[in-house]
């Protein structure tokens, strides 16, 4: 009876996972969905204590409890700008779990206490190898977010065939053990193997590419929790891995195609290792900018009648998003028509911008994806670009030189007017010039974005 009702509660999970999946796809659902999947975990967890196998509560109810303590901090602590750290960290903690999962199995293996078939070994190793890639190279993706160590790719000699052959090598090492010889010492060396290889896979990537990276880890945590599952023989963990796989790979896909990339580029161009450009005003390179005062700014956007408002990775840094919606309130009170261009990589993560936006209770009908908005800017009298840099470089459509020659970018400089936000001319991720801040129509409003918004702000009420 008791297998019945286990069984039944995991396809409950595994129903209302999907239709989380399905919620999460959108903004004005995602929150809903999220929930849903929570309460489909939660049904597993249960479903999985009443297994007849668990025999011990002790650590049970000890990792219920640390879990749920560094869970409800995560949530309390860490603030939407450092979204894209935490998720990092919680793919690395993913991949690590199933490391450890199949490193218990093979400890039974080699210790002789349980003899299972070669597609059960064959999976402990592919387990242990994507659990540890994932966990090792999402600590790196988490460095190069949380600045711990530097945001450019890091690049050596002969990178690609020290990368080939290490993967080669463990996968040599991880087909001897199953075939040949159950040996602790060897098993040891392909966890090591399996480390480096993480390391060796995020370092050369940059940070305008660690949306990529990002879902990329993503993927690979499921894969590896889906593995742990046919360790296990564990329905929901199957279930639940392969969904989150799967999606991480499309979402993968998705970002690759917002960039007009092959995901091998992505992985191995070491797009930003190399800074073209000016610097910034003092640089080596003087081009021609104008700037423009918030004064002046105020005055521009109060006669506007269509106002577009691009955020990027600079208005995330300040943390400016209520700012933002602030200045759109005042102007839409005046009738101006307020939009939001959405760029599928804008900043670190997939969706960090409607993340933070969302964070600010903006309506989501103003957020416009990139294909729907692009149309508009030929009729918009301002757009105010609010620290993106590469998602609106036109070098993007003209200069095959340029590392993102071909990526599909939000066309601001059709705008009548631009005002751009940023506290310097500074290269952005993809370590190249911005020619929109030399444009024409252009205005460099220089300063921090929160700083500059709430300048902003003050001008429109004292001059209402």
């Amino acid at each position: 009876m008791i297998d019945l009702v286990i069984a039944l509660a995991y396809l409950l999970s595994a129903v209302l996972f999907i239709v989380g999946l399905k919620r999460l796809s959108s903004p004005r659902t995602a929150r809903r969905g999220n929930m849903i999947g929570a309460a489909g975990m939660l049904i597993a967890i249960v479903a999985t204590l009443l297994d007849k196998e668990i025999v011990g509560w002790t650590w049970i109810l000890v990792g219920a409890v640390v879990g749920s303590v560094a869970g409800l901090l995560f949530a309390y602590r860490v603030k939407m700008t450092g979204m894209p750290q935490m998720v990092a960290l919680l793919n690395g903690f993913g991949g690590g779990a199933s490391a450890l999962v199949a490193t218990d199995e093979y400890m039974r293996y080699a210790a002789g206490t349980t003899v299972p078939h070669y597609d059960i070994q064959t999976t402990i190793m592919l387990g242990l190898i994507v659990g540890g890639v994932t966990f090792s190279g999402s600590l790196i993706a988490w460095a190069k977010l949380q600045e711990v160590m530097t945001g450019k790719p890091i690049l050596f000699a002969g990178q690609k065939v020290v990368n080939a052959l290490l993967l080669l090598g463990a996968l040599a090492l991880a087909a001897y053990l199953v075939v040949v010889d159950a040996n602790m010492p060897l098993y040891l060396v392909l966890v090591g193997a399996s480390l480096l290889l993480g390391v060796f896979f995020v370092i050369p990537i940059g940070g305008a590419d660690m949306p990529v990276v990002i879902s990329l880890l993503n993927s690979y945590s499921g894969i590896a929790a889906c593995m742990t599952g046919f360790v296990l023989s564990n329905n929901a963990l199957i279930i639940s891995g392969a969904l989150v796989g799967a999606s991480g790979i499309i979402l993968t896909k998705i970002m690759c195609d917002a960039m007009n990339r092959s995901l091998a580029n992505v992985l191995f161009a070491g797009v930003g290792a190399t800074v073209a450009g000016p610097a910034g005003p003092g640089g080596a390179v003087a081009k021609p900018v104008k700037d423009i005062s918030a004064e002046d700014a105020a005055i521009l956007l109060t006669y506007a009648r269509e106002v577009i408002f691009v955020p990027g990775y600079g208005m995330a840094v300040s943390q400016a998003q209520h700012q933002v919606r602030e200045l759109a309130d005042i102007l839409t009170a005046k009738g101006v028509d307020v939009k939001y261009a959405v760029h599928p990589v804008a900043g670190r993560m997939p969706g960090h911008m409607n993340v933070l936006l969302a964070e600010a209770n903006v309506p989501y009908p103003q957020l416009m994806e990139m294909d729907a908005i692009n149309p508009e800017f030929d009729h918009t009298d301002v757009s105010v670009v609010i620290g993106a840099n590469d998602v609106v470089n036109p070098a993007a459509r003209h200069d095959a030189a340029s590392p993102i020659y071909g990526m599909p970018i939000l066309d601001v400089d059709k705008s009548k007017n631009v005002i751009v936000m940023k506290r310097s001319l500074n290269v952005g991720f993809a370590g190249i010039d911005n020619e929109l801040f030399y444009n024409d129509n252009t205005r460099m409003l220089f300063g921090d974005a929160r700083k500059m918004l709430t300048a902003l702000i003050h001008e429109l009420k004292v001059n209402a």
